[in-house]
């Protein structure tokens, strides 16, 4: 056989690391299934509250109306707001707080982490430091504080939980960066006088981005819960209905009106474990190891 004919075979089974990681993920039934179902909890909180235009601070109807009675399906909490206006509007918050803090988490853990890293020495023990002094304190108790103290609005609280959670994301991008400041490629662009700024953030970044997206999309569920906890204590914006602000206004009834805290449980729960699919389909498409099993 010519080498002629030997390269196009060669070239056809050429697929590049993007396209193969794409065709792994869609390959994936666990994590379509995810896919699909964080698409359409998101398309309900986006365009639901327009579609329907039911105040979810409103009382409605009478009180502790179950589930299937007309005209609201899922029946009323215990003052007679309607539950699906609820879980539609309460989407919204939960998820805006939940990537907004999950953006935050991402932003302050890779920055620590890139230059722990990459500078490693003094800057290393001195950035490694603060993180063990987040990591040690628990996350919840001082998201709680800078709630109270500076009020428990949607801002506040995005910012409190993003604040506290980020010290994983550190040490994993810290652990990426002293892998790959060694490598020779990193060493061929410092040897041409490459700046700190773009061996980091256009040389290292790149390579150290696979594990990194699959840890901020796991992000995004524990925002979800964490801000579940805040509102179920009472700590979340009183001009604004939550999932987990709902779960915490009905818990005294919860043996009269069962339904006000099973649906936002539902909903947090489909949340995060769409969430949590989609990021374990992420991990492995963009692991090489894992695609080959």
């Amino acid at each position: 056989m010519t080498i002629e004919a030997i390269a196009p075979d060669k070239q056809a089974k050429a697929v590049s690391p993007t396209r193969q990681a794409v065709s792994v993920f869609l390959r994936n039934p666990s994590a379509m299934a995810g896919l699909v179902l964080l698409l359409l909890i998101v398309l309900a909180s986006v365009f639901g509250p327009m579609l329907y235009s039911v105040s979810p601070i409103d009382i409605v109807w009478r009180p502790f109306t179950p589930p299937g009675e007309m005209p609201y399906f899922l029946g009323t909490d215990y003052v007679g707001r309607d539950i699906i206006a609820g879980l539609l509007h309460g989407g919204r918050v939960t998820l805006i707080i939940g990537f907004t803090a999950a953006i935050l988490t991402v932003a302050i853990g890779v920055t620590v982490g890139a230059l722990a890293g990459f500078y490693g020495g003094w800057v290393d023990a001195f950035l490694m430091r603060i993180t063990e002094f987040f990591q040690v304190i628990p996350y919840l108790l001082i998201a709680m504080v800078i709630v109270m103290l500076f009020g428990a609005t949607v801002t506040t609280t995005a910012l409190a939980i993003g604040g506290v959670s980020w010290t994983g994301t550190a040490r994993l991008a810290r652990a990426e960066f002293l892998r790959l400041r060694e490598l020779d490629y990193v060493r061929a662009e410092r040897s041409i006088g490459a700046p700190d700024s773009r061996l980091i953030w256009r040389v290292m970044l790149p390579n150290a981005a696979p594990p990194l997206i699959v840890s901020s999309t796991l992000s995004i569920g524990i925002a979800v819960l964490f801000e579940a906890g805040l509102s179920y204590l009472g700590l979340s914006d009183p001009n604004h209905i939550s999932w987990g602000r709902m779960i915490g206004e009905s818990r005294p009834y919860i043996l009269d009106t069962w339904w006000a805290v099973t649906f936002p449980g539902l909903a947090i729960f489909l949340s995060v474990l769409a969430i949590s699919l989609v990021g374990d389909g992420l991990n492995d498409a963009l692991n090489p190891k894992l695609r080959r099993r």
